[in-house]
């Protein structure tokens, strides 16, 4: 990609990911987006095929922004279940303060706008993909509770991470983000690792 292309394209992203928190994501259109990122329809077009392409890559562009990887690399080099557990209850209480304005738009249009739909599953799908390695590392030491599957406790501990519940607690009933992480690791180390 020339450095013009690439200014073009980050530029896009830029706009969307801004559009999408300002509107909660109601009628962000490409045309929207375009005149504000000052190109063409047709340009935008050309750096995403379609809607649903853009705004996943918006997501993607939004993490790397935040430096997803280099936040996650930590995690990824921990040696056993627990610590990636840990690792990914205060990673992820951490990153959603950062990113609520882009989730809250999303999922606001979640169940009507399958592109907003596409996004979201994007990137939950890496969150399950996360909790998925802490629960099959467990499982490989032997350590994860008696009456869980993998799959069961896979998909159990990606719900507890849901958004929802960080909104429930932190904004709904005042807890700190301190003490959203600190209960949460609490609770998975209770439900899924044997004592």
């Amino acid at each position: 990609m020339s450095s013009s292309t690439e200014d073009t394209h980050t530029r896009i992203l830029d706009v969307a990911w801004h559009m999408l928190v300002k509107r909660k994501g109601q009628d962000v259109r490409l045309d929207d987006i375009a005149r504000q990122a000052k190109v063409s329809r047709q340009a935008v077009y050309l750096h995403f095929r379609t809607r649903a392409d853009l705004l996943i890559a918006t997501v993607r562009y939004v993490d790397s922004v935040l430096e997803l990887d280099l936040r996650l690399a930590s995690i990824y080099a921990a040696k056993t279940g627990s610590e990636i557990m840990d690792g990914m209850v205060e990673f992820w209480g951490n990153y959603i303060p950062e990113i609520y304005g882009l989730a809250k738009a999303l999922l606001a249009n979640y169940d009507t706008d399958k592109d907003a739909a596409a996004a979201w599953d994007d990137r939950m799908a890496a969150l399950m993909r996360g909790c998925r390695l802490a629960i099959d590392l467990l499982h490989q030491e032997g350590r994860l509770s008696a009456g869980w599957e993998v799959e069961e406790a896979t998909e159990a501990m990606w719900s507890l991470l849901a958004i929802a519940v960080w909104e429930n607690l932190t904004i709904h009933q005042g807890w700190s983000n301190d003490k959203y992480i600190h209960r949460i690791q609490e609770i998975m180390r209770r439900t899924f690792i044997k004592q």
